[in-house]
């Protein structure tokens, strides 16, 4: 089976802070073999960790991040991004700087981005998303 998920930070924090929870209902009911994160989402939750200073949090983020599959942010997601960016930007509606790039890779790799950030992702044309934390 293919990659077809691209799990953004708030889900993975979700299955670091609730590992039984519903993100890993969802990736169970999908296949784990379905689902990957971007090279930007792991950096951000190894940020978390450090931040909190907490051995047991980057112990979930270390075991997490070694179960699944880390995509690097390789062309043509430069080319997403800019075309992102300059639509979002001329709507007068920007959105982060980390969510454009991870928009773009999900985009540039064909893939849907589970988040709980719709409001903000929901802005970027062809993008689909996911919120695996509502029912």
């Amino acid at each position: 089976m293919a990659l077809k998920y691209l799990l953004d930070t708030n889900i993975l924090s979700d299955l670091v802070r609730h590992p039984q929870g519903s993100v890993a209902d969802n990736i169970a009911r999908v296949g784990e073999e379905t689902i990957c994160t971007s090279i930007i989402v792991a950096s951000e939750l190894r940020y978390g960790a450090v931040k909190s200073g907490s051995r047991r949090i980057t112990e979930r983020v270390r075991l997490i991040l070694s179960a699944i599959e880390i995509l690097p942010f390789d062309s043509p997601a430069d080319r997403e991004y800019a075309i992102i960016r300059n639509h979002l930007t001329r709507q007068g509606q920007p959105i982060g700087p980390n969510d454009m790039l991870i928009a773009a890779h999900a985009l540039a790799t064909g893939l849907t981005v589970v988040t709980a950030n719709s409001r903000e992702y929901n802005r970027v044309p062809g993008l689909n998303t996911e919120n695996w934390l509502v029912s």
